[in-house]
């Protein structure tokens, strides 16, 4: 018999059809009272993942007990005890999201998770078994980040810059991966002992960064011209539009461990069980990267 669980509450004002329609599209396989109570849940969960964490986590097991072998659920989970640090439990929903959508664009959160349980070696080599052309230009940068903290793990500094220069470093143009992309190059500087240049980075990250937050305060619902946002060599802005990208959202908590029976039929990825059985381990199609780069542009002038 399983053990009971205590799911936790969700205010009246929390719909369904607050979830976005890409996840609610999945949750159609579910009874529509089913999939509306695991929607509610999962809104929650991101709502709540970055001022309380561990509440989030629990509405996340709360709806992967009840829709274990939906792909957005399973992410959702495997987000939630990832910024808990549970890092092995991360993985292994990680792997299941993976098998289950046939999706790569959570690996580098997998490669992050590798390098949480202590084995950056492991985690070099999963984010070399994918061919990097194939993925979003978001996905790219977040990967390139990950392997360099890996390279910074193993004590191999000049490898982790390395691993950061790729052609999304550009520091004349402004997209919603920059400032990370930016500062994660500074701090390999740092740790290079090249200040100079580290602190040319973090001025660059922090130019970047308020041109995003102005093109964020533009009417969502204002219809705009898609330019190229670039930057001057002097770091002034021109009144040209800025890039978002494609950005994936993280959620967070975690102790998972504690409710491994989420659903008996969605074990990890060494117990050979399908989650699935129509679901392939196929990788995502690619788009080229200037399919990527106009994704999301939105326009702003100082």
């Amino acid at each position: 018999m399983r053990p009971r669980h205590d799911d936790p509450d969700i205010p009246d004002t929390v719909e369904a059809r607050d979830l976005d329609k890409a996840a609610r599209v999945e949750l159609k396989t579910l009874s529509k009272d089913n999939a509306d109570w695991v929607a509610r849940h999962l809104v929650m969960a991101s709502r709540l993942i970055d001022s309380d964490p561990e509440l989030a986590h629990r509405h996340a097991l709360s709806a992967a007990r009840r829709a274990g072998r939906i792909a957005v659920v399973r992410e959702t989970l495997a987000i939630t005890a990832y910024a808990s640090g549970d890092f092995a439990l991360a993985l292994r929903e990680l792997r299941t999201y993976r098998r289950i959508s046939g999706s790569n664009d959570q690996l580098a959160l997998m490669v992050d998770s590798e390098r949480g349980v202590g084995r950056p070696d492991r985690a070099l080599e999963l984010g070399r078994s994918v061919d990097r052309s194939s993925l979003p230009n978001d996905v790219q940068v977040s990967l390139a980040i990950a392997m360099s903290g890996a390279r910074l793990d193993l004590e191999q500094p000049e490898a982790a810059l390395a691993e950061l220069e790729i052609p999304q470093l550009d520091p004349d143009r402004a997209f919603s991966w920059s400032p990370d992309l930016f500062h994660a190059y500074a701090e390999v500087l740092e740790e290079l002992g090249k200040r100079a240049e580290a602190e040319t980075w973090r001025e660059r990250a922090e130019r970047a960064e308020a041109a995003l937050d102005d093109a964020a305060a533009v009417d969502e619902h204002e219809t705009m011209d898609i330019v190229e946002e670039e930057l001057l060599p002097d770091g002034v802005f021109t009144e040209e539009d800025v890039f978002t990208g494609d950005d994936s959202l993280i959620g967070a908590d975690g102790d998972a461990s504690k409710d491994a029976a989420i659903d008996e039929d969605a074990d990890d990825e060494e117990s050979g069980t399908p989650d699935d059985s129509g679901s392939a381990d196929t990788e995502e199609t690619g788009r080229t990267q200037e399919g990527d780069q106009q994704d999301g542009a939105v326009s702003t002038e100082d």
